[in-house]
């Protein structure tokens, strides 16, 4: 069994349930004591961006924000597709603290030798 857990996140601000869910399991899989990356993909990556995840808000009352400010706190690596983000106009002076740029290639290989969550 892995210590290592990736979510991926592929939906933004257009899905708050999901979206929020992502935060929320990440931030579970933290306080379990896994090392956790999120990586954001498609329209995930407006989530990385400074204010889009403000006021996000699951059905069951979870707040990305709250969420999102847990895993920066903690240092939780929050990683952004760079051709997503490029493709919408998202740079990385865009982006929410703790959050940077990054490529599929280092999704593959944290997702080789890790449990990944993809919603």
């Amino acid at each position: 069994m892995t210590d290592n857990v990736v979510i991926a996140l592929s939906c933004g601000t257009d899905n708050p349930n999901r979206s929020t869910r992502a935060f929320h399991l990440a931030t579970i899989a933290h306080k379990e004591g896994k090392n956790v990356t999120v990586f954001l993909l498609d329209e995930g990556v407006y989530l990385g961006k400074t204010g889009l995840a403000n006021n996000l808000k699951a059905a069951t009352g979870d707040v990305a924000d709250d969420l999102i400010a847990y895993l920066q706190a903690h240092e939780v690596p929050i990683l952004v597709c760079t051709p997503c983000a490029k493709a919408r106009r998202i740079s990385a002076d865009d982006l929410i603290g703790g959050a940077r740029l990054s490529t599929a290639v280092e999704l593959i290989h944290l997702s080789c030798d890790a449990a990944v969550i993809s919603l």
